[in-house]
């Protein structure tokens, strides 16, 4: 269940265009295609799923204080965080390399259209920045890294997969003169961020329902609190009236 919450979350809650607007260079750059969209979000998407969880078992086994620690108690001291930004992007360039080599031999009409945005995915701030939130969201374990960047991946995917289909569109529609371009493609973008904030309640079912069970735990012990100090006072008086009695 954790698996399937992050996924969904990392696809549509904290889609990395609508939520953080990370990777807009590329995602207006090469969004007038469907095809072309459709090949550089799959490139994304292969790229974070590789990435996330290299760069989770880096930041568990080496960059963290006391990550070496399975090197031998000599090097538990040792902090290596200041060394995550130049390790991540290195194994970000190292797969984008990948991509680009197996891009340019399977599909050189993809290759040529994509240009010079291929390589710029190992800059791409939606990439790193997939590597920093698993590292400042402490994600536990490596399946949920994995998760969290195939869907990281997915949700830019179809971000870039919407606004250029909408695009194509859009040149045979009447749009203003001054809004041509890159300005409809900003006010759409914007208008597709706010629907995609309406999911932000897919998760707040359940935690409304987690309030309310910890509302009724305390409303019941609050009720056998005064149960059990009714009984006590009750005790008293009985004793007090037998004492009087006497």
């Amino acid at each position: 269940m954790e698996h399937v919450e992050l996924f969904f979350k990392s696809i549509f809650i904290d889609n990395m265009v609508f939520a953080t607007f990370l990777g807009m260079c590329s995602y207006l750059a090469v969004s007038k295609k469907v095809a072309t969209a459709v090949g550089l979000g799959a490139a994304v998407i292969f790229v974070l799923a590789v990435t996330v969880p290299l760069n989770w078992l880096l930041d568990q086994y080496i960059l963290q204080e006391g990550a070496l620690a399975w090197l031998g108690p000599e090097y538990a001291e040792y902090d290596l965080s200041f060394l995550s930004f130049i390790m991540f992007i290195a194994t970000i360039a190292t797969m984008v390399q990948l991509v680009e080599i197996i891009v340019e031999k399977f599909s050189p009409s993809l290759y040529n259209s994509l240009g010079i945005f291929l390589p710029l995915i190992a800059v791409n701030c939606a990439i790193l920045g997939g590597s920093l939130f698993m590292q400042s969201r402490e994600i536990a374990t490596l399946g949920l890294a994995t998760t969290y960047g195939i869907g990281s991946g997915i949700g830019w995917f179809l971000a870039i997969l919407a606004i250029a289909a909408i695009r194509e569109k859009i040149r045979y529609s009447s749009v203003p003169p001054a809004l041509r371009g890159l300005g409809i493609t900003f006010i759409i973008t914007g208008l597709m961020a706010i629907g995609f904030m309406s999911f932000g309640g897919m998760l707040t079912g359940g935690d409304e329902e987690t309030k309310e069970e910890k509302t009724e735990m305390v409303s019941t012990n609050k009720t056998e609190e005064v149960k059990e100090v009714v009984k006590e006072d009750e005790e008293k008086i009985a004793d007090n009236i037998k004492e009087i009695q006497k």
